[in-house]
């Protein structure tokens, strides 16, 4: 299994590949840049290519995480054209640092927009993206925490959005368990039918990382609050053991991206692999 967590760039690239080693962390996730705006970086190169080569020789798996503004689904044209930027930059910081891809959540609606104008309209922006992009890093579709019935929080929404790019091989799927339970796509105690649905769909073939979170609230509340796996969250560690030892979940890094505050996520990280590692 291939445990990690959220890092901090604040010593480079290269320095969040050693504190993840050294957490004896399998995987880890970062942002590319700052996580505040959509602001284009000159990033060092040479750091990249030294954290490349750190996760080639460790072992180690990372993912790239893009900025809390990011929207696929931009509201006007200066918003638009910030948002490819910005993704393309964090796509070639991605490729250098050796990463799978970047995350990107997937689009919100517009008050103006039906429904089907905003997957259009979301569409749209992959295609501008990916039609200059030309790495192997991949653009990786999160789930929405949304109620159910809100936009992405549905399996058949991600594939058939991938499936309507031009460029589907350069799209891949971030599954967030909280979001997942807060969405009530997985109940807890639906995993083995979800699993099944996915797996028909081809969404878990495409499936390149998974948030490992659990949830402060209920299912179908719809609150995006992540909570430690282990202690007050409604998960249960029962119900994350039917997702670990899936063939879904199989070979996939699960991040963690729960409040360190409330347990370190080097505590945590060692945790989960006494309990799962060996399972």
């Amino acid at each position: 299994m291939r445990f990690g967590c959220h890092l901090s760039i604040r010593n480079g690239y290269l320095g969040a590949a050693q504190q993840a080693y050294a957490m004896n962390a399998g995987a880890f996730q970062y942002f590319p840049k700052n996580p505040r705006n959509l602001t284009v970086k000159d990033f060092s190169k040479e750091d990249a290519a030294r954290c490349k080569e750190f996760c080639l020789e460790k072992g180690l798996v990372s993912v790239s995480h893009s900025p809390y503004p990011t929207n696929l689904t931009p509201q006007n044209e200066t918003k638009r054209e910030h948002v490819v930027q910005s993704l393309l930059n964090d796509l070639e910081i991605s490729e250098a640092c050796g990463s799978l891809g970047v995350v990107v959540h997937f689009g919100k609606p517009v008050a103006q927009l039906t429904l089907l104008d905003c997957y259009r309209l979301m569409i749209d922006v992959l295609n501008e993206i990916l039609y200059i992009w030309e790495g192997d890093a991949k653009i990786l579709l999160e789930n929405n925490a949304g109620i159910p019935g809100t936009m992405g929080t549905t399996l058949e929404e991600h594939v058939h959005v991938r499936n309507l790019c031009d460029y589907p091989e350069k799209i891949g799927f971030c599954l967030d368990t909280c979001h997942a339970f807060a969405s009530g796509l997985w109940d807890g105690d639906n995993w083995r039918d979800l699993a099944e649905k996915g797996t028909d769909l081809g969404y878990f073939q495409e499936l390149q990382v998974i948030h490992f979170n659990n949830s402060k609230y209920g299912t179908r509340e719809g609150k995006d609050r992540h909570a430690p796996i282990f202690g007050k969250g409604c998960i249960k560690e029962e119900q994350f053991d039917d997702l670990i030892q899936s063939t879904q979940a199989a070979g996939v890094p699960l991040i963690l991206e729960t409040p360190k505050e409330e347990m370190p996520h080097e505590k945590e990280i060692q945790l989960l692999l006494r309990k799962w590692s060996q399972k």
